[in-house]
């Protein structure tokens, strides 16, 4: 028996007993060592408990309704955006805490908000819920212990952001985070609102291909040229209307706008921006970025957590429709005078017209 362990272990017959002892030793130890880090999460959470108990279950996703306001991501891209960290690095942040988000992005639907979002999980001072928590919409009344439990565990110095687009546009969302905190810091993602009125309706119809066209939504009364600023993807574009909301609640100061046409053109000088209004120190800069011609476009060299160039999915860039163009002159001549509005109120020229 022994000489076949030998044989087994690629161990000499001929090595002494003490030698043979210590490197079963440390053998053992090594599988010991292996199992408890394969098993740190389920085991650590065995021992605080100190008897077996059923794996606790995610919390599940809030519903999606698709085509409907706020719905920035579908539901496929929201059930597979990455965990905030991996196993090993959850592991060895098991000393963290979870908080509330000190930063969130409120919006827009359509302008950008999971690009900004991914360039910006690139940070190491920055932790993020991959999907979208809807907590100040859809589920407040399941509490902040519920929102809390979502976030993921962050160090001493590293912020906790999520992105739920539709917050901007929800009426009782500001008072909501208010009542949280006063100090949250609120990221808004803004776009040309005729281009994202337009990506709007392209979501849509790529999942309810039998919707009547954007031209015939547009209109109340096509004849006399009356907008319909009930339905929602020109609803949300009047962001002038949104805003005075949210300052009912937060100074202008708290309030970053960014540019989704600019974090597009210029991905590192607007996330510069942000790091700034974040406090971050500037780590995400030009190198992490070049411009995918297919998609149209910036993708990460490197994902956070990964070696490999990773780019929005295929559900990003999609090709918009024909629109008449009679029809997008007169939602350019609607909004102008809500985009100078928003120019003024924001001291930034987005230069939309």
């Amino acid at each position: 028996m022994g000489q076949r362990l030998n044989r087994c272990l690629d161990v000499p017959v001929a090595l002494p007993p003490l030698r043979r002892r210590l490197l079963l030793l440390f053998i053992m130890l090594f599988l010991w060592l292996y199992m408890f880090y394969s098993c740190a999460g389920s085991c650590a959470g065995l021992a605080a408990r100190g008897s077996p108990a059923p794996p606790r279950a995610a919390p599940p996703l809030p519903p999606l309704l698709p085509g409907e306001p706020g719905e920035e991501s579908s539901l496929e891209e929201q059930r597979a955006a990455p965990d905030a960290g991996s196993p090993i690095s959850s592991f060895f942040n098991g000393s963290g805490t979870k908080r509330l988000p000190q930063a969130i992005i409120i919006g827009v639907k359509k302008g950008g908000t999971r690009a900004l979002l991914e360039f910006l999980r690139v940070h190491p001072d920055v932790r993020a819920v991959g999907a979208e928590p809807h907590f100040f919409d859809r589920n407040y009344e399941r509490g902040l212990a519920w929102y809390r439990d979502l976030m993921p565990k962050t160090l001493e110095g590293q912020i906790t952001m999520e992105k739920t687009p539709s917050y901007f546009v929800t009426k009782e969302a500001p008072a909501r985070i208010s009542s949280m905190s006063k100090g949250t810091k609120l990221i808004v993602v803004v776009r040309d609102p005729v281009t994202r009125a337009i990506s709007d309706y392209t979501q849509t119809l790529s999942k309810k291909p039998d919707i009547p066209t954007f031209e015939s939504l547009t209109f109340k009364n096509r004849t006399t040229g009356l907008i319909d600023t009930s339905w929602s993807a020109i609803q949300i574009g009047i962001y002038a209307k949104h805003l005075e909301n949210w300052l009912l609640y937060f100074p202008i100061g708290q309030i970053l706008f960014v540019s989704g046409e600019r974090l597009i053109s210029d991905p590192a000088g607007e996330l510069g921006r942000v790091q700034d209004f974040l406090g971050l120190k500037r780590i995400i800069t030009d190198k992490h970025f070049y411009f995918n011609k297919t998609k149209g476009f910036p993708c990460l060299k490197k994902a956070e957590g990964s070696s490999k160039p990773h780019c929005l999915g295929k559900t990003k860039g999609r090709t918009h429709p024909d629109i008449d163009q009679e029809v997008v002159q007169r939602l350019r001549d609607f909004y102008r005078p809500f985009n100078m509005k928003f120019y003024q109120m924001t001291g930034q020229d987005f230069g939309w017209d």
